[in-house]
């Protein structure tokens, strides 16, 4: 009696655990039939939101490792070349190996040259280091522009095909299926604008942090120039 009880007893236990199972088990296979009812396009989308998060975390990790304090590096270059160490200096650029110490490596190679050449050398590593930094930047933002679009022909396609059943039917359709054949049509739009949106944020803040480095390179560089027409002492 005793053990027939703990059986009874246990069996809600066990039955809540299977409902919940259940429950994940069909809310994991309603999206993807969510995904599957919006048809072949959602396959290009898929491929471009997994794009959008490789660039942006590539770029981000990229972007990252490019950061340097821009007065500390100018503040090292400057005690090696007070001091005449230009090779100490060099060895400084090349072990920090970041955009802005590569920009002063160029102008400390080009020493005892014209000051002017000098400044078109720093110039010309500054353009090369914000094209590295923006790198396939361009393709997040077709990524941003392109999923929505995607996501609107796949609604279009969804609807011909919704009006073309109807068209067959003669008219004779219930307003139930007309309305489930236009809700499928429009997960691709909902899709597309997600991912759109998506990769325009990332796109945006990957813009900002690019423009925060090239003026930090830019304000270097010019003190660079500075510190090499400053006077020295006798």
């Amino acid at each position: 009696m005793i053990v027939f009880l703990q059986a009874v007893s246990a069996v809600p236990a066990d039955s809540a655990a299977a409902d919940s199972l259940r429950t994940a088990a069909s809310a994991t296979t309603s999206w993807l039939d969510l995904i599957m009812q919006g048809g072949w396009v959602m396959v290009p989308l898929l491929l471009l939101s997994i794009a959008a998060l490789y660039l942006f975390i590539e770029r981000l990790w990229v972007l990252r490792t490019a950061e340097a304090d821009p007065e500390e590096a100018i503040e090292r270059v400057r005690s090696y070349v007070v001091q005449g160490d230009i090779d100490g200096a060099l060895r400084y650029c090349a072990q920090r190996d970041v955009p802005i110490t590569r920009i002063i490596g160029h102008g400390l190679d080009r020493l005892g040259r014209p000051i002017a050449e000098i400044q078109d050398a720093v110039q010309a590593a500054g353009r090369h280091e914000t094209f590295a930094l923006e790198k396939r930047t361009n393709m997040l933002a077709s990524i941003a522009s392109t999923a929505p679009m995607l996501g609107f022909l796949g609604t279009v396609l969804g609807m011909i095909r919704a009006f073309r059943e109807i068209q067959n039917l003669q008219g004779n359709v219930n307003p139930s299926v007309l309305a489930g054949g236009i809700w499928e049509a429009l997960i691709t739009t909902a899709f597309g604008l997600l991912v759109g949106i998506v990769a325009q944020l990332a796109y945006n803040y990957l813009i900002g942090h690019i423009h925060r480095l090239t003026n930090d390179m830019e304000r270097s560089a010019t003190d660079f120039i500075d510190l090499l027409q400053e006077p020295t002492a006798p």
